[in-house]
């Protein structure tokens, strides 16, 4: 099968994760995956007889959304017209190409899947949740143009289909994570940084990550120099926040890592992974620190109280984060028998419902069934329709 893939390759941030892990994953499986993504280059490819690339004109990129130049629906439409693929998968990039694909698509009579991955909040509780919920508002009415919408977790569902989006448009196919990549093992880390106990958190410093709560909370524990606070990541409140909490503390800021093998490294060395978000989709870093044995605690944004429940780790709550965390994380320097027990339930939960082998299986019985609604000869097996 031949897809084409529109997602980002830069900056780094959780989409270009997604679309990495998962068009590789479809490339070992034996797919030709074209990668169309905004770059400089205008309308340049290249690649093999398997892997094809493509590059968008674009005026701005961030983290978070993409200004195209005028012309890159042109590029993409005629790249798409050029390339034949048998399907266009979209991993949505917040972007205005994200609401002219359905046309081009149909146009061109290529069927077209969306992977709509925005952080959202269970409950519009400030600012930060509201302003996501606005753009799930945005969206939706555009949605119902995709053939079919992956969304990560039954409640991102439920709310889109709150704000309009048919229940039969959308799939639940949540994020996967290599176990085999993303796994237990040695590591020099915490002697690296003369730890006793290592805490991680790994995502962007920005306000929506309520990272303060979680820097508030390390000072007022008095967690001693014996423990290590690691803060991987950048993001626009690095430097209004790193005079404040810094080495005195325990703390570390080690900046964006963009080496895979050294984020891996870091969490095998790590004991303990916090991710204290206002709003979140379904967390990849939190996936791979639960499959490399880290005992976890995160609030219940978006999907990651569905990942943590039952046992699999500690839900925070949205609104109660330092207070929570103030008391939490002492436990886990006077009770260390503590991360073991929860690192071990947390990649176990990881091998039963997330693993990126049983995510692309699922994909591939979605790409069968929309293959199939356009050339009825095709057939395969039914995916996962949200109910």
């Amino acid at each position: 099968m031949h897809i084409a893939w529109l997602g980002k390759k830069s900056p780094f941030c959780g989409n270009v994760t997604y679309s990495r892990e998962v068009t590789n994953a479809l490339l070992d499986r034996g797919h030709q995956v074209s990668f169309l993504h905004f770059a400089q280059e205008v309308a340049a490819s290249e690649g093999s007889a398997d892997w094809q690339e493509v590059s968008l004109p674009f005026i701005y990129k961030s983290q978070v959304y993409t200004i195209p130049t005028l012309k890159s629906n042109k590029v993409l439409f005629q790249s798409l017209k050029d390339l034949k693929p048998d399907l266009v998968h979209a991993s949505l990039t917040l972007s205005p190409l994200d609401f002219l694909l359905p046309e081009i698509c149909e146009e061109l009579g290529l069927p077209l899947v969306a992977t709509f991955h925005p952080a959202f909040g269970r409950k519009r509780r400030n600012l930060t949740s509201g302003t996501q919920h606005f753009m799930y508002q945005l969206y939706a009415p555009f949605l119902a143009s995709y053939d079919r919408v992956i969304v990560f977790s039954q409640a991102q569902g439920a709310m889109l289909i709150r704000l309009g989006v048919s229940s039969d448009r959308l799939v639940v196919i949540p994020n996967g994570v290599d176990v085999e990549k993303y796994s237990p093992g040695a590591s020099s880390v915490k002697s690296e940084f003369k730890a006793e106990r290592l805490f991680v958190y790994q995502g962007r410093i920005a306000a929506e990550k309520n990272v303060e709560s979680l820097l508030r909370a390390w000072v007022q524990a008095n967690m001693g120099l014996e423990n290590k606070l690691l803060i991987v990541g950048d993001g626009p409140l690095s430097s209004a926040l790193m005079p404040f909490y810094g080495p005195e503390h325990g703390i570390v800021w080690l900046g964006s890592i963009a080496n895979e093998q050294r984020r891996i490294d870091i969490l095998r060395g790590a004991d303990v992974f916090i991710l204290p978000s206002f709003v979140e989709g379904l967390s990849l870093s939190l996936l791979e620190a639960m499959a490399c044995g880290l005992a976890c605690l995160a609030t219940d944004a978006g999907a990651d109280g569905e990942v943590l429940e039952a046992g699999a780790g500690i839900i925070l709550h949205t609104q109660r984060v330092t207070s929570q965390l103030r008391t939490l994380l002492p436990l886990f320097h006077d009770q260390p028998e503590l991360v073991p027990l929860l690192g071990k339930k947390a990649r176990q939960r990881v091998l039963e419902r997330y693993s990126l082998s049983h995510n692309i299986t699922s994909l591939e019985c979605l790409y069968a069934e929309v293959l199939a609604q356009y050339r009825p000869s095709i057939k395969g097996l039914k995916g996962s329709i949200y109910p």
